[in-house]
């Protein structure tokens, strides 16, 4: 599963919570879908009948939790959706935990190490890979360094630029 929200507050007397978007995709949201919350060591599919965004924030309603009562346990809470709910992304596009977990070679085929996370500082990702002594490495999402992504195999090809392991 993978987290789309959280659950920040309640929001008035009827229901509503005020969600913290985790996603890039806003009708995750859209009145009809169902997201998912682990309650009590359960999963609880929540069916939104309403949603509304407002000053960077999300604002949902649930089928069937009508009260303020009804919701505010989850405060704190995550919102999931199931893998096969993804949006399919276009061609050359990939989901931050497809890349994460792939092993970094360069093209003249030397390990780089594992992708352990990825930075947004702006412009372009920036993906941080880590050698077995746990040296840690960063590579420029940009197509002057990554020549190749295989999500099957889980192996990426990089191109060594000048400075960049240094």
């Amino acid at each position: 599963m993978f987290i789309v929200g959280e659950i920040v507050n309640t929001h008035g007397i009827n229901g509503e919570v005020k969600v913290k978007r985790l996603t890039d995709f806003e009708e995750r949201f859209f009145v009809g879908n169902t997201v998912y919350l682990y309650d009590n060591d359960s999963i609880l599919p929540l069916t939104i009948d309403g949603f509304r965004t407002r000053k960077n924030m999300d604002y949902l309603c649930f089928e069937n939790y009508t009260s303020i009562n009804d919701v505010e346990q989850w405060k704190g809470s995550y919102l999931y959706i199931y893998e096969e709910q993804l949006t399919p992304l276009e061609e050359n596009a990939f989901y931050y935990h497809e890349i994460i977990g792939c092993t970094v070679y360069t093209t003249e085929n030397v390990v780089i190490g594992k992708v352990t996370s990825i930075l947004a500082p702006g412009a372009n990702d920036v993906w941080v890979a880590e050698d077995e002594q746990g040296k840690e490495y960063l590579i420029p999402y940009i197509a002057d360094v990554v020549k190749k992504i295989n999500i099957k195999d889980k192996e990426i090809i990089i191109e060594r630029m000048e400075g960049l392991f240094e």
